[in-house]
């Protein structure tokens, strides 16, 4: 990365509309993520977060606007790109291996023609025992449960040593030990000086997880650190009027406390008020 590139933001994206048959997806969105931060992309369903992080990818073309990853193109800058999909979005009944799978992150830089090598499989044994799976190396990955499901993902990004992370729903139908070994992934990727951007749903955690927030619900909300951008004014502009956040009172610290008259406001973060770890059963933007 040359020295222009380095002092650019990790990720700037202007004026992005995304329409899928004439119906607006994202709305001149504006965003600037900072290298090193790792932030949440939150909103209700079909607010655009997965297609506000496949724009970024390039797998979107949007009607207007530009995005740019460290001040270029993303066709120039994808080799500093690590991207993690939803875990539906995968034919996981392929016949490959965990080691397969991981090993594709090498790609990039062998490309199509170049085999990998012995430096190859020791980047990706490595990978795969940092999600902790190394006894599952050689496992055809349908044999695999939901959450070493999304670990393998999470290792094939990491094996790419990116720049920038971009992850949708790397949470969702995982179990709390493998949540908050994924955290700890995420958060050790930080301390490195890597951006990590993830689409997530739960918002009690978003204060814990995370340093920065976007709130998006087709038109950015608010973006920025989340002791500034996540704020109860902000939550409501969201999700439009349905949240009460009450975790900032004056004798309440900063422990978020979620209210819901509504119960199906929950549905957001995949919990019910009253209810601890709900599986986040729903799909969607």
């Amino acid at each position: 990365m040359n020295s222009e590139s380095a002092a650019a933001p990790a990720i700037e994206v202007a004026d992005l509309t995304v329409a899928y048959h004439d119906r607006p997806v994202l709305w001149d969105i504006d965003m600037e993520v900072p290298p090193g931060v790792l932030m949440a992309v939150v909103g209700p369903n079909g607010a655009g977060k997965t297609t506000l992080i496949k724009s970024i990818l390039g797998l979107v073309k949007p009607a207007a606007g530009s995005v740019k990853i460290r001040g270029r193109d993303y066709a120039e800058q994808r080799r500093l790109v690590g991207y993690v999909p939803q875990r539906g979005s995968v034919d996981w009944d392929f016949p490959t291996t965990v080691l397969d799978v991981v090993m594709m992150g090498r790609y990039g830089d062998l490309g199509w023609v170049r085999r990998p090598g012995r430096r190859e499989r020791a980047l990706a044994f490595e990978a795969i025992d940092k999600v902790a799976l190394g006894k599952f190396a050689d496992r055809q990955i349908s044999q695999l449960s939901g959450g070493q499901q999304q670990r393998v993902f999470l290792a094939r990004a990491l094996v790419q040593d990116a720049d920038v992370y971009l992850m949708d729903e790397p949470f969702q139908g995982v179990d709390a030990t493998t949540e908050r070994a994924i955290v700890t992934l995420l958060q050790d990727l930080r301390a490195a000086g890597r951006t990590v951007v993830v689409v997530h749903h739960d918002l009690q955690t978003v204060t814990e997880y995370f340093d920065w927030v976007t709130l998006l619900n087709i038109r950015r909300i608010a973006s920025g650190p989340v002791a500034e951008a996540f704020t109860d004014e902000n939550l409501r502009l969201a999700y439009g009027g349905r949240v009460a956040f009450l975790g900032r009172g004056p004798d309440k610290g900063n422990d978020p406390l979620l209210s819901a008259p509504d119960a199906g406001i929950w549905a957001e973060s995949g919990r019910v008020a009253g209810q601890a770890d709900t599986p986040n059963v729903l799909g969607g933007d």
